[in-house]
């Protein structure tokens, strides 16, 4: 009796270590399996089927777990297909076991006491393993992780070094002149002045240098390398000098018609050549053409250098942590602690960068950052996203990831303040091309002040 006593608690010992009570669920010769929602389409898809088709024939024939991907979703598809979910509307598709989700979109769902909490299938040691912010973003109620880092993505500068080169042998612009984004406005007045050379038949059509892809991002962290808020208590903070100083270097670029005014990516700019350079996320890095196509329907190789985050000068180097997590529903344990298996080898230093080498993504572990990274970004046949990967090492190294303010209303605050700032620069660049000719149509021109009214009305 002593020594069965003895046995018995030496195996909960053992298990209590190991979680082999867990482990010992799963039966090979009757697998479980897992429903999978992801949002890697277009390109990324064929990326993600390999990664799902290798670890079913792996360590999920070892462990008896088959990853079923059963939708695959845009980003805001996926987001409203869970949303429905969550709160059981009619019509709303079951919730699949996995899935990928912004901590927006997870949010709702633990709210609705859907997610695990992942801390219970980590252990301390394991999470250590990990990017702390990237980790951070997934504590979205307290200290529970809900999302879990799988791939993320910053933001970087895109320069067409085609046009940049050709432009700076004539005058004597300099690359290293991108890497704050004063700098980036001197150096668009210098080839707006350029382009506008080119014809002087006609004045004032000098071409746009620059578009950040999110001008609610260029804000956010133009303030936050500054050591400003742009946001505080879920109100824009437009009163700060440090605001001032982000505004002005858009505005004036804007007004004078040295940046683009764009409602639309950078990259539908860059293959026409209306910009040479912008502000985007690492993950966009897929979407960029490699030829150029101008108006009048010639065109040329489009060489693109990928480069860190530009800073305000003084400033500290911050940028943008972006990039859905995956979440596991709810379930059974059996399902839950194999949703676990999944993630540890989807996050594994190696298949990591398997999946990031590919996609324009960056890995989610300290260890693949150094020198597994290294040594891979030599392998990896795409030469763009080797430089973003090259880009992305550095700034792990040097740059504050910055996670995002979360809360109810977020994305519309977001499309507000673009949407004005649009206008009112258009308004103003209208009213100066219009001084500019001696017009004498009537168009009101427009200021940080009316922008503040604006947004306090909206």
């Amino acid at each position: 009796m002593k020594r069965n006593i003895s046995i018995l608690l030496l195996f909960i010992m053992v298990c209590t270590i190991t979680g082999c009570d867990r482990g010992a669920q799963l039966d090979p010769s009757n697998p479980v399996t897992l429903n999978l929602w992801h949002n890697y389409g277009g390109q990324l898809k064929d990326t993600m089927d390999n990664m799902v088709d290798e670890f079913n024939g792996t360590i999920g024939a070892e462990e008896g777990i088959i990853i079923n991907v059963t939708s695959i979703s845009g980003s805001a598809t996926l987001h409203e297909k869970l949303t429905m979910a969550a709160h059981n509307d009619p019509g709303a598709p079951g919730l699949p076991d996995i899935t990928t989700a912004y901590p927006k979109t997870a949010l709702i769902m633990a709210e609705e006491g859907l997610l695990v909490d992942l801390n219970s299938h980590f252990s301390a040691q394991e999470l250590s393993a990990y990017v702390p912010e990237f980790l951070e973003e997934g504590r979205i109620i307290g200290d529970s992780l809900y999302v879990f880092p799988t791939a993320k993505s910053t933001e970087v500068l895109f320069v067409n070094t085609t046009l940049f080169n050709r432009f700076a042998q004539a005058t004597g612009a300099k690359i290293e002149d991108l890497a704050t984004f004063e700098g980036i406005a001197r150096t668009a007045a210098l080839y707006y002045d350029w382009t506008d050379q080119q014809t002087p038949e006609i004045a004032n059509d000098g071409k746009t240098f620059y578009i950040a892809d999110s001008l609610f991002n260029f804000s956010l962290i133009g303030c936050k390398q500054m050591g400003a808020e742009f946001i505080s208590n879920g109100q824009f903070d437009l009163s700060t000098s440090q605001y001032k100083r982000v505004w002005d270097c858009y505005y004036q670029s804007a007004v004078l018609g040295q940046f683009a005014i764009f409602d639309g990516y950078a990259t539908d700019l860059a293959k026409t050549g209306d910009i040479v350079c912008s502000t985007g996320s690492t993950a966009g890095v897929l979407f960029f053409s490699p030829t150029v196509t101008y108006a009048d329907n010639t065109s040329e190789p489009a060489e693109l250098a990928i480069l860190p985050y530009p800073v305000f000068e003084g400033g500290q180097k911050a940028a943008m942590q972006r990039g859905a997590g995956m979440c596991v529903i709810k379930s059974t344990p059996e399902k839950e602690y194999a949703a676990g298996v999944f993630l540890k080898w989807f996050t594994s230093p190696e298949n990591n960068l398997k999946f990031v080498s590919s996609t324009g993504y960056l890995p989610v572990t300290e260890v693949a950052f150094g020198e597994i990274m290294s040594k891979e970004i030599a392998n990896v046949p795409d030469e763009n996203i080797k430089r973003v990967l090259q880009a992305g090492r550095i700034m792990q190294q040097e740059y504050e990831f910055y996670i995002p303010p979360l809360f109810d209303g977020i994305d519309d605050l977001q499309q507000e303040y673009e949407s004005q700032l649009r206008d009112v620069t258009a308004n103003s660049r209208a009213s100066y091309l219009n001084h500019l000719i001696g017009s004498d149509e009537n168009v009101a021109p427009a200021g940080l002040e009316d922008f503040m009214n604006r947004l306090s009305k909206g």
